[in-house]
């Protein structure tokens, strides 16, 4: 019996890490808002090393349409720059001498989509690893049937399983489709 519920458990727990991979997988697709979370990625080479943005600078968004960064060290400018013009961010840093601007440019509608396609695709990676803990879940579970658990209460637990994949695919399906509407708002 406690088998069974330890299956629930690990599935569940499997199927909340895909929630949170996809909502971090989200947050770097950018859509025409200023997001300091495109910037993640970004590595700026600090004494030799490359370090995250984060780590060297302040990342603020100041309105809207544009990302200021302001450096903790002001020999760090063009090493910033450098880093942002080197990812995949695809903007071009403007510098006043003491903090970085990245001005967000408005979407095209090609652009839009195909960031709505991006994140329909990562929305379905997500979809694959709940269906993948379900399906983990269902096989410990018969395999437990074999070990003496009560079918009936096998087949139970199988139904609690579902609901919570059903639960979890919901919230994989309503990410997506807030996302798609905040890239697709022009």
């Amino acid at each position: 019996m406690v088998d069974t519920k330890q299956n629930v458990k690990a599935a569940e727990e499997k199927m909340s890490a895909a929630i949170e991979f996809l909502d971090e997988q989200l947050a770097h697709i950018r859509a025409g808002k200023a997001n300091p979370k495109i910037l993640d990625g970004v590595k700026v080479m600090y004494y030799g090393s490359p370090v995250p943005l984060t780590n060297v600078a302040t990342v603020t968004t100041p309105d809207a349409k544009t990302i200021m960064i302001t450096p903790w060290e002001k020999n760090l400018i063009r090493d910033i720059e450098k880093a942002i013009m080197d990812s995949e961010v695809g903007i071009t840093p403007e510098n006043n001498g003491e903090v970085i601007r990245l001005g967000i440019p408005p979407l095209t509608e090609e652009r839009r989509r195909s960031l709505a396609k991006q994140s329909k695709q990562e929305a379905e990676n997500a979809k694959i690893s709940i269906r993948n803990a379900r399906r983990d879940a269902i096989e410990s579970i018969k395999k437990s049937t074999k070990d003496g658990v009560p079918e009936d209460v096998a087949k139970d637990t199988e139904g609690e399983v579902q609901k919570i994949h059903d639960k979890y695919i919901k919230k994989v399906d309503d990410l997506y489709t807030a996302k798609e509407k905040e890239i697709m708002t022009v």
